[in-house]
């Protein structure tokens, strides 16, 4: 089971830069059963949404990457709801100072051991914590 982080959801759907060729590559090559969190959905959603504000994406063409981002979330991926436990660990580790994590990395890496599963980011700081944190990280 793996992970996905908005990082690897952007680079995917937006083709941008050099981590759009890695995640689609990923994408191609990985037979793992994939989940999103609500959160990475709604962190997509928003990294969405300030490409159109900063009008670097047409409204049109927005609509259309979050109406098929759903439909694959929903019928190729597995959605998983954030659970009140996951904000409780989140917190915990995010008081342990020698982290250096954010709330919601924190709660992504939270959501990926709860599931057991590995946690697919380009985030190298997020990823470094989630081996502190005994996740397995998956290569992109």
């Amino acid at each position: 089971m793996l992970y996905l982080d908005p990082s690897v959801l952007v680079a995917f759907w937006i083709e941008a830069d050099a981590l759009s060729a890695r995640a689609t590559a990923f994408f191609q090559a990985e037979p793992s059963i994939v989940v999103v969190s609500n959160l990475s959905a709604a962190e997509f959603a928003s990294a969405i949404a300030r490409l159109v504000r900063t009008q670097h994406l047409a409204r049109k063409d927005a609509a259309g990457i979050l109406d098929d981002f759903d439909n694959w979330r929903t019928g190729v991926a597995h959605p998983v709801e954030i659970a009140s436990s996951d904000v409780d660990m989140a917190y915990r580790n995010i008081r342990r100072l020698d982290l250096n994590l954010r709330a919601p990395d924190a709660i992504h890496i939270a959501v990926a051991h709860r599931l057991s599963a590995k946690l697919a980011t380009f985030d190298t700081r997020m990823a470094a914590c989630a081996r502190t944190l005994g996740v397995t990280v998956e290569s992109v």
